[in-house]
């Protein structure tokens, strides 16, 4: 569904979408005629203010997703406007090319020089193309490590924001080592002298996620998802049937609040009522101040500490999953 204003509605926000027409509606006629519709105004936005908390505070997982997906939902180069100060974009992996899909580049948070990497999928459909929606080649993960490296060498503190859907899966990428790119990103990242911070900002897609998301701190806004596989790959490979989706995304555990059980990631950011893509200041508030105070811990450790913390994080996961047993084999 369209609302009338031309954004895009999930199939859950109908209602909600319906009162929010009803009052834009209501706020142009008063504009153009002397009508007063203050009353009416104010009881539609009640009545809107009880339809956001009533489907925000039930989600589903399924419903998260498409959250986490949604085409206004703020990307990595709307968080970098909003937190970093002076950014400078630094292009190729001094191999092959630049990869337009991951965004990297120098810049301030609240004066601390830092390095940035983000995942950009694009606000329409030239920026989606131009970006690849997302998905990263082999040379944005090289483009990545240079990047992380530069960083350690230089002293300089890594802030990643993750969102895509997976790393590309093309000929072309697989022919230039797309998992070799990968891997190399992460034992990177496990080198890496000075603090890394990961934000899960929408979609935390399988080893194209991790590849920048092996950090410190793992911070994840409460709408976003991270999994090992999307629910549709997930869908297709066990159930071999795409009307499986909905238990696929449920099976998975990929919200914030289940990862957050598991100790996956570290801190949820709270998102208001209504999405991020409803209330994008909010979150970019929100985030500012999670950065602030885990860069603050981070940057009072020793390099050693810093490298050490990070890699007792990943193995102490490990620990909280146990294989499970093997079925026990019929006599015959």
């Amino acid at each position: 569904m369209v609302q009338e204003n031309g954004e895009i509605v999930l199939d859950f926000e109908e209602e909600i979408a319906t009162v929010e027409d009803k009052i834009a509606h209501l706020e142009q006629l008063s504009k153009e005629e002397d009508v007063d519709i203050q009353k009416e105004v104010k009881r539609l936005k009640t009545k809107l203010n009880r339809l956001l908390g009533e489907v925000y505070q039930n989600l589903t997982p399924w419903q998260k997703t498409q959250i986490a997906r949604h085409p206004n939902r703020p990307h990595a180069v709307d968080f970098i406007n909003a937190l970093i100060e002076d950014f400078v974009p630094l292009a190729g992996d001094r191999c092959f090319a630049d990869d337009k899909a991951m965004i990297a580049g120098i810049g301030k948070f609240e004066g601390i020089s830092v390095v940035v990497l983000g995942q950009e999928k694009g606000h329409d459909l030239d920026t989606r193309v131009e970006h690849n929606f997302g998905m990263a080649k082999p040379e944005g993960y090289r483009k990545a490590k240079r990047l992380m490296d530069m960083a350690s060498r230089l002293n300089m503190p890594v802030l990643t924001f993750v969102d895509t859907a997976g790393a590309y899966p093309g000929i072309d990428a697989e022919e230039r080592g797309q998992a070799e790119a990968i891997a190399s990103s992460i034992e990177q990242s496990f080198s890496v002298k000075t603090p890394i911070i990961a934000t899960i900002i929408g979609e935390g897609g399988s080893g194209g996620a991790i590849a920048v998301a092996t950090a410190n701190v793992v911070l994840m806004l409460s709408n976003a998802v991270y999994s090992v596989i999307s629910p549709e790959g997930c869908a297709s490979i066990l159930w071999r049937s795409s009307d499986k989706v909905i238990e696929a995304t449920e099976a998975l555990k990929l919200t914030a609040q289940d990862l957050k059980k598991f100790k996956v990631i570290d801190e949820i950011i709270d998102e208001p009522v209504g999405g991020a893509h409803r209330h994008p200041k909010a979150v970019f508030d929100n985030l500012r101040a999670a950065l602030r105070k885990h860069l603050t811990e981070l940057l009072a450790l020793t390099p050693a500490e810093i490298k050490k913390q990070r890699s007792d994080k990943f193995l102490e996961m490990t620990r909280h999953f146990k294989p499970a047993p093997t079925p026990a084999k019929k006599k015959k």
